[in-house]
C-alpha cells in the first residue's frame, strides 16, 4: 500500500467521524424534533467541555483503571480457558460428548443474565463483574477455536506422523499454527463482547468503572455526563480491539498476504494442472482422544 494511498484512508476514517460529530452538533443545537427528539440531547459542544473537566478529576482515571483491570483479567481468563476448551472439544470426542452439551446449553444464555447467580455465587463484587467478565468472552473464543481446529487440513497432521512426530509435536507444530487465524478472529470478537457485559455488570452491581460512573450520571440528569460515559467506552473498547488485532497480525505474520484483485480471481497451479488444491481437502474430523 503507497504512502498517498494509506494518507487517503486515514483521511477518509477522520472525516466520517466529524461528520458524524458535525450532525450531531447541528440536529442538537438547532432543537430539531422530527420522529426523533434530538431536543433532548446535549450538544457535542457540552460533552466535549464535560469530557475535559472529567479528564481533569481522579476520579475518571481511578473509574478508566477499574474497567480495565477487570476486562483485562476476564479477558486473559477467557483467552486461555476458551483455547483450551476449544482444542479439546475439535481433537477429543470424549471431551466433545462431555462437554459439548453443556458448553452449547449454556452459551445462548447472556453473559449479563448471570449477575443474579455471580452475586449469589462470588463473596464480592469484583469477582462477580470478571466472572461476568470471562463468561462473556469465553464462548466466541471457545466456538471459533473449535472450528478453526476442525479446519485445520488432515494431510498437514498425516506428514508429521509420516515423519514420526507425536501427539504433542502434532498439536504444537500443525494443529496450534494452523488454527491460529480463526483463534485471533475469535478473540477480537471476545474481546467487544466482554466490553459490553463489563459495563453491564458495573452498571448493576458494581462501585467504580466506567460503566458505574455513566449510570450515576444518568440517574441524577448529568445527560453530558452519560455521553463522556459513552465516548470513553468507545475508546477502551476501540483500544483494546485494536491491541488484540495488533498481537494477531504479529503472531500470523508468517501467512503470505491475501490476495487481491485479479490474483485472487486465479484458481491456483494445482487447481489447473488437475490436483486438488487445499480448499479441496476434506474438513478435519475429529481425532478419538
Amino acid at each position: 500500500m503507497s504512502a498517498r494511498t494509506d494518507l487517503g484512508r486515514r483521511a477518509l476514517r477522520f472525516g466520517s467521524l466529524a461528520a458524524t460529530v458535525g450532525l450531531w452538533q447541528l440536529l442538537t443545537a438547532g432543537r430539531v424534533r422530527l420522529w426523533l427528539r434530538f431536543d433532548h440531547l446535549p450538544t457535542a459542544t457540552e460533552v466535549g467541555r464535560a469530557f475535559v473537566r472529567q479528564v481533569g478529576t481522579d476520579q475518571y482515571w481511578i473509574d478508566l483503571t477499574e474497567s480495565l483491570r477487570r476486562i483485562g483479567t476476564g479477558f486473559l481468563l477467557a483467552a486461555v480457558l476458551g483455547v483450551a476448551a476449544g482444542v479439546l472439544t475439535a481433537r477429543s470426542r470424549p471431551a466433545a460428548d462431555l462437554l459439548g452439551p453443556v458448553l452449547e446449553v449454556v452459551r445462548p444464555i447472556p453473559a449479563i443474565a448471570l449477575v443474579p447467580v455471580a452475586i449469589m455465587l462470588f463473596p464480592e463484587n469484583e469477582q462477580g463483574i470478571v466472572f461476568i467478565t470471562c463468561a462473556a468472552a469465553f464462548f466466541p473464543i471457545a466456538v471459533a477455536t473449535r472450528h478453526a481446529v476442525r479446519a485445520v487440513p488432515p494431510r498437514w497432521e498425516e506428514a508429521v506422523r509420516t515423519m514420526g512426530g507425536g501427539r504433542a509435536r502434532v498439536l504444537w507444530s500443525v494443529v496450534l499454527p494452523g488454527a491460529l487465524p480463526g483463534v485471533v478472529g475469535g478473540l477480537s470478537v471476545g474481546i467487544g463482547v466482554a466490553w459490553i457485559c463489563v459495563i453491564s455488570a458495573e452498571m448493576v452491581s458494581g462501585q467504580f468503572g466506567v460503566g458505574y460512573r455513566t449510570w450515576s450520571a444518568y440517574t441524577v440528569l448529568d445527560y453530558p455526563g452519560v455521553f463522556v460515559g459513552m465516548a470513553t467506552i468507545g475508546l477502551l473498547g476501540r483500544a483494546t480491539s485494536g491491541a488484540v488485532e495488533l498481537a494477531g497480525r504479529r503472531l500470523t505474520g508468517w501467512l503470505p498476504p491475501v490476495a487481491t484483485g485479479a490474483a485472487a480471481a486465479a484458481p491456483p497451479a494445482a487447481g489447473r494442472a488437475g490436483r486438488g488444491p487445499e480448499e479441496a481437502w476434506p474438513a478435519r474430523a475429529e481425532v478419538p482422544a
